[in-house]
């Protein structure tokens, strides 16, 4: 059976029947039959009065990263769209002027980075001080809800792609992420999150009979989707982390690297459920645009035993192995941020860097999360509803 979407529950329920409503939304708020939500909530006459866009857009538009889009307007639908991703990121008084309720259908990909989740949390502020109600539509972690990983973000290092101490993976959906930022961080919404029903936390997306729609540009597929909660991190670097090819955050390289040399050193590591693939490649635009890349490609065998933010610290500790004269730091600015050093937001520490600078086995490395994680299985216990 397929799972049954918190927006579909919440149309069937006829809750929004007579109200004003807003929609944070993008190409992959659909239901299981592929309507849109704002398709849903515009069938009844006069409901749909603005649309609001993450990054990359309402219709998801803007390929590359870090460029904002502009505020439009909707002329089938004859409602405004305002971009959360442009001057403001947190919608103003006037964008919610007139609403009854701001509805929240976004596919987050489970990833501290994933700037959606912000935005979230920027509604959820705003709308508190309007006093407006926010009902978030839940959906799937398409890389399910079990596994924690990674480095947990230290303040200090608060940036758009990271809010609130949580680790790299954090195992929740997007609605149980609202109860936590709203009561944890104390936010202060009135929140409503409607729950998926038939969803459970083993569950990957191609387990839940729910069509895959690209949640942004650069996660065209679950498998980008479940090595990217590590390989993300090599934004923070200038190697290229394959965007500009069909296998964005699967593909690693650079052209200073070469793949056959990098892949054996990494497949000797006996890191489970992954296999490293020699691989060349030229991307066709972002870094090394038009130019041949040696590197890898990183092929998940076995989904449980994988451990992406582990392997993707093997992979940064062997890159920089390999050639530390070569191996650059991405510089700032980053996601708005333009003193800190980019993998530093990203890790929310600096103590990944230097822990791949020191060159500090791998071992010890994850070792390190394990403080951040353990803090965060006690909290997030509390705001699961599955």
């Amino acid at each position: 059976m397929a799972v049954t979407l918190g927006s579909e529950r919440l149309i069937a329920s006829g809750a929004l029947r007579g109200r004003r409503v807003g929609v944070v939304c993008n190409p992959a708020s659909i239901d299981s039959a592929f309507g849109h939500i704002v398709d849903r909530i515009g069938a009844e006459p006069g409901a749909l009065r603005a649309i609001l866009g993450p990054q990359h857009g309402f219709r998801s538009d803007v390929q590359d990263n870090m460029i904002e889009t502009a505020h439009a307007h909707d002329a089938g639908r004859r409602v405004p769209v305002y971009s959360l991703y442009s001057e403001t990121r947190e919608p103003t008084a006037a964008m919610l002027e007139g609403l009854d309720a701001l509805v929240i259908d976004l596919q987050d990909v489970g990833v501290r980075i994933y700037t959606y989740i912000y935005t979230m949390a920027n509604c959820l502020r705003a709308s508190a001080r309007q006093g407006l109600r926010v009902i978030v539509c839940d959906r799937p972690n398409p890389v399910g809800g079990l596994a924690v990983e990674g480095p947990t973000l230290q303040r200090g290092y608060e940036s758009f792609v990271g809010l609130f101490p949580i680790p790299m993976r954090h195992g929740l959906t997007i609605g149980e992420l609202a109860r936590l930022f709203n009561e944890q961080f104390a936010l202060g919404a009135d929140l409503e999150v409607v729950a998926m029903e038939g969803w459970s936390r083993e569950m990957y997306h191609d387990e839940t009979g729910l069509p895959w729609v690209m949640p942004s540009p650069n996660i065209p597929t679950l498998d980008t989707a479940t090595v990217y909660p590590g390989t993300v991190l090599v934004e923070g670097t200038l190697l290229s982390e394959g965007r500009g090819t069909t296998r964005p955050f699967e593909l690693v390289g650079a052209p200073w690297l070469h793949a056959e040399r990098l892949s054996g050193a990494m497949n000797a590591r006996g890191l489970e459920g992954v296999y490293f693939r020699p691989a060349v490649f030229e991307p066709t635009f972002q870094k090394h645009a038009g130019k041949t890349c040696g590197g890898c490609q990183i092929h998940v065998l076995d989904r449980a035993a994988f451990s992406p933010c582990a392997a993707a610290a093997a992979l940064l500790l062997e890159c920089y192995r390999q050639d530390p004269a070569d191996f650059e730091w991405r510089p700032p600015p980053y996601e708005y941020e333009h003193t800190k050093m980019p993998i530093d937001i990203q890790a929310g520490t600096p103590a990944f860097r230097q822990q791949i600078e020191g060159q500090i086995p791998l071992e010890d490395i994850v070792e390190s999360w394990e403080p951040g994680l353990t803090e965060f299985e006690e909290m997030r216990g509390e705001f699961m509803l599955y």
